[in-house]
């Protein structure tokens, strides 16, 4: 088996993800070249994992006339993700990026578009559908057993301390692309999106109601309409303590959820509820009889990119349906920008099809003071959707 060469550009906060999901594979790749604007920070990645052969490179553009690699993970801000992915796809390598995949439609299309041209795979990080507890959930749904989702809630509930938008190029709608909707429930609305699909409309709000040195919102709530009736609303946040992120889907028969739980129940003669156990039995011993994956988050994308690459085949998470998460976002920024319900899809020729439409449309919450290079310490990722309570 020949050993795929990875490169990871971009070495801040999220990359340690990336670097450990390559070391679960040591006989399949290897991590040939680390790349950041800052090549101290490539340098403490070499010490810090082990990594003393992986060359150092300050920019992308060097790497691709520099290093041999196969394989790319572009861990950097999101309003550079289009360009290296792009410049990495048309250069013959594969790419996986990080949420968000980019800041705008347009800019997703022209990655999507550079892999078509390429013949190169284009996956974008969405590690929680390789957890085991949203595995099964997603399962759950496709069996039948709660029946026709009629409402979703999914609450993507986080707490960022003022200083969080510091860091030089969050808080700012041209770098960051967003604030708490597009960077941290992205992870949710890509859930909502694999599970249930396009929604017809989305109507929504956002605000900024505590973090004063960042342009961007750190609160939204987005009501969308599907096909059949369904609504699902979606709270996206930054300013929730306890951080209790949960996607609920009510059924028809029965009400399941991530973290799993179960809950069923059939009507009286009167129209009350009458509990259900014997349906609710029946949804847990199918949720739980489901296998393991052989690895979670990250690594477990990482290494179905590897079987792709190996076996000439598609990833089970590619640009579509990277793009698909995006579309829900922005059709959030466009309902609460214009004060009206938007309908999907968007198209190329609507404003808020492109980087530079959203810019000139979005409010500028607070002025941007924070310009710290780095901010070094431990990071989360939100909650362990556990398998079993």
């Amino acid at each position: 088996m020949t050993v795929l060469r990875a490169a990871v550009i971009g070495t801040g906060n999220i990359s340690p993800m990336h670097i450990n999901g390559y070391l679960a594979f040591p006989e399949r790749c290897e991590i040939v070249a680390l790349c950041d604007i800052a090549p101290e920070k490539c340098e403490r990645a070499k010490e810090t994992f082990g990594l003393p052969d992986a060359r150092v490179f300050a920019s992308h553009k060097a790497l691709l006339d520099g290093a041999a690699f196969d394989l790319a993970s572009i861990c950097t801000p999101p309003y550079c993700h289009a360009e290296i992915a792009a410049d990495c796809l048309k250069a013959g390598r594969h790419v996986i990026v990080e949420k968000p995949m980019a800041a705008a439609l347009s800019e997703c299309d022209q990655m999507m578009a550079a892999a078509a041209e390429s013949g190169k795979i284009l996956s974008v990080v969405a590690q929680n559908r390789f957890r085991d507890g949203i595995w099964n959930l997603k399962r759950v749904l496709d069996s039948g057993l709660i029946g026709k989702v009629v409402h979703a809630q999914v609450d993507s509930l986080w707490w960022r301390g003022h200083c969080y938008y510091d860091l030089w190029w969050r808080g700012l709608w041209e770098k960051e692309g967003g604030g708490c909707t597009l960077n941290h429930a992205v992870h949710h609305i890509d859930m909502l999106g694999w599970m249930m699909g396009r929604p017809s409309e989305v109507c929504a709000m956002i605000s900024n109601a505590a973090h004063d040195n960042s342009e961007v919102e750190d609160v939204s709530v987005a009501v969308m309409r599907y096909g059949g009736g369904a609504l699902a609303q979606v709270t996206s946040s930054v300013v929730h303590h306890g951080e209790e992120q949960q996607i609920i889907f009510q059924g028809e028969k029965a009400r399941v959820s991530a973290p799993w739980r179960v809950a069923a129940q059939t009507s009286k003669p009167n129209g009350f509820p009458d509990p259900n156990p014997a349906l609710e039995r029946e949804i847990d011993a199918f949720f739980k009889a489901q296998p393991s994956l052989p690895y979670e988050t990250h690594t477990g994308q990482i290494g179905n990119v590897l079987d792709a690459i190996e076996s000439g085949g598609k990833p089970f998470i590619g640009g579509a349906e990277g793009r698909l998460t995006i579309e829900l976002i922005t059709a959030i920024y466009q309902s609460a920008a214009e004060g009206r319900t938007v309908r999907l899809p968007i198209t190329p020729d609507d404003p808020f099809y492109t980087a530079e439409g959203i810019l000139s449309r979005m409010p500028r919450f607070y002025q941007k003071t924070g310009a710290a290079r780095e901010l070094r310490g431990e990071i989360t990722t939100g909650r362990e959707w556990r398998k079993t309570l």
